[in-house]
């Protein structure tokens, strides 16, 4: 998985505001591809590293069964200045890549599995996210 993107409009973004984050989620609320997916309760900010833990966390558990869909990606670089830099001077360094996340996005999908194998997955995987998630179930 990429961990940043390819081609930037600007090089450095402004901060989230808070009031992004407040806003519900519209448009990614609910599974596209799998049957099992990881929703979001609260709004926060993942890095790629928590992507990627959450990742590798479930195809550990599901054994090369099934298919994996995340539905984020790191889009927003964060930056910072040294810390023994004096004012001014411009805008500092990236320092690392986080992905804004509304209430009730889902973060990432699960296809092909059982319901069993699938829901200890994904429980496993919310322990490594920074915010509390719910598994929405499409079994039918």
């Amino acid at each position: 998985m990429k961990q940043y993107p390819s081609r930037l409009k600007y090089k450095k973004n402004h901060k989230v505001r808070s009031s992004f984050l407040i806003l519900k989620e519209q448009k990614n609320f609910y599974a596209k591809m799998g049957n099992l997916a990881l929703k979001t309760k609260e709004a926060g900010k993942l890095t790629y590293s928590q992507i990627e833990a959450c990742r590798k966390c479930i195809r550990r558990n599901l054994k090369k069964q099934g298919k994996i869909l995340l539905r984020t990606f790191t889009y927003v670089s964060v930056t910072k200045k040294a810390i023994a830099s004096r004012m001014g001077k411009g805008k500092g360094n990236h320092s690392y890549w986080i992905c804004p996340i509304r209430q009730g996005q889902i973060i990432c999908e699960i296809g092909g599995v059982s319901l069993n194998l699938g829901m200890r997955a994904l429980r496993k995987a919310a322990n490594k996210l920074p915010f509390e998630t719910s598994i929405v179930n499409n079994f039918y």
